[in-house]
């Protein structure tokens, strides 16, 4: 192989640049002020606090392990697969605000909601599991 870089690697490479930093951040949050995540927790979730923290812990794992070549794949695919699963806690957390009027509003939510099957797909980009031969 030649020292240049196909597409995929490059999309890769800025997936992990962009998405990486983000969940490192949003993991930091979730364990710095885990009250802020009590409110859109589904009232089927049991010890919602344990969750918040290991949630946390779980972003910034795939943070670094999008980093980490031999964890990378793993990595990017749990951040989807993890992108998948608070789906519905993004969309109680849209309703609730929606319906009552407080705290963030359409501006916030609707982009949100939209953007999680990106959120996914560039988890799965930064894994390198969008090039070819996967």
């Amino acid at each position: 192989m030649t020292g240049r870089k196909t597409t995929s690697t490059k999309r890769a490479d800025l997936a992990r640049l962009t998405i990486a930093p983000l969940y490192l951040l949003a993991g930091l949050v979730h364990i710095l002020r885990p009250g802020l995540f009590l409110p859109v927790m589904p009232p089927a979730i049991p010890h919602p606090q344990i969750v918040v923290l290991l949630t946390g812990a779980a972003e910034i794992a795939g943070a670094i392990g999008l980093f980490v070549p031999p964890t990378r794949a793993i990595a990017g695919a749990a951040l989807a697969l993890y992108a998948l699963c608070v789906y519905p806690a993004n969309i109680l957390h849209a309703v609730h605000d929606l319906s009552t009027g407080t705290g963030l509003g359409m501006a916030y939510h609707y982009p949100r909601l939209f953007a999680q099957p990106f959120i996914c797909w560039w988890a799965l980009a930064a894994g390198g599991w969008t090039g070819r031969g996967r």
